[in-house]
């Protein structure tokens, strides 16, 4: 998106005070008596146009002095960022709560699996400053909750409406990482990453994983798996096998401390080049409006020489 504008708009200020001195604060010629006044009769059309013409002079050298710019305002979905989903296990076991064994999240309330997830993954969200992210819930079925996108407060946003069991109760964990592959359907970044969490074994939906792990690497998705709870809980086999074959990386979380640390991990294992909120690229164009007024100044200069 490109904008006109100037670099220091208060000079712009100057013009006022100058326009009025160039119409109040005129020469004052002395007056000369000749008895043959018709012979030194002046043009008086070209006076007029010399006058209009030192005031462009002025104005434009203050329009020079102010720097005047194009900015190009880059789109944050064009950036060198990657594109990531996160697919967040919904099933009813997410419900169960004591996964915060040091209470560092929850304080003194009883909070679930599901809602202390939702609190790291807002936290992992927040920090991704370059990158799109998306959403994915999944249960019996899974559904896009969250486009991927730039707006993380809009990611955010729907993350917090969310619930356990909105899919259903069971874990569909091939149907979790089929959605999230269709996610990326419009997705252009170099690098696509799954997050896929869960605190159980594939149970349900009609992709087995083994199908859903050839749709991501068929796209080039590479998938981090997360099996979270107490040991036994999630199917860790399947996990490291998803991601073992689509080039990620398993975690074991049996905490929501452990939690944290691993996407912290991953975060870090992940980071993008850029890390900043907004990027300008300035034109410059003080030249255009300098070399007009030295033009102009030329032909009064070439006028009087003339003369």
């Amino acid at each position: 998106m490109n904008l006109f504008s100037f670099e220091y708009p208060f000079i712009i200020l100057f013009l006022a005070p100058i326009m009025y001195c160039m119409y109040r604060c005129k020469e004052q010629i002395k007056p000369i008596y000749f008895v043959h006044l018709h012979f030194l009769s002046a043009k008086k059309s070209f006076l007029k146009l010399e006058w209009l013409l030192k005031i462009a002079i002025f104005v434009l050298l203050c329009l020079s002095l102010a720097s005047p710019i194009v900015v190009d305002k880059i789109n944050p979905s064009n950036r060198d960022g990657k594109d990531i989903v996160l697919a967040i296990d919904g099933s009813g076991s997410m419900n169960a709560s004591g996964f915060d064994v040091d209470k560092e999240m929850s304080k003194e309330e009883r909070l679930s699996r599901f809602e202390i997830v939702k609190i790291i993954a807002t936290d992992f969200i927040k920090k991704r400053e370059s990158d799109n992210i998306g959403v994915v819930l999944y249960g019996d079925f899974a559904f896009i909750a969250s486009p991927i996108t730039y707006e993380k407060e809009i990611v955010s946003e729907m993350l917090s409406y969310l619930s356990h069991g909105m899919a259903g109760q069971n874990t569909a964990i091939g149907e979790g990482i089929a959605m999230s592959v269709r996610a990326f359907k419009h997705s252009k970044a170099k690098t696509k990453i799954i997050i896929l969490l869960t605190d159980g074994e594939h149970n349900s939906g009609d992709i087995s994983p083994k199908d859903a792990i050839k749709l991501a690497q068929d796209e080039n998705i590479k998938i981090y798996t997360i099996g979270m709870g107490n040991k036994g809980e999630p199917d860790e086999a399947l996990l490291r096998k998803i991601a073992d074959e689509s080039g990620g990386e398993f975690f074991s979380a049996e905490s929501a401390k452990e939690l944290k640390k691993i996407y912290e991990k991953i975060d870090e294992m992940e980071s993008s080049k850029i890390k900043s909120k907004e990027y300008l690229l300035k034109d410059f164009y003080y030249w255009v409006f300098l070399l007009l007024a030295l033009g102009i100044l030329s032909y009064l200069l070439y006028r009087e020489v003339k003369k």
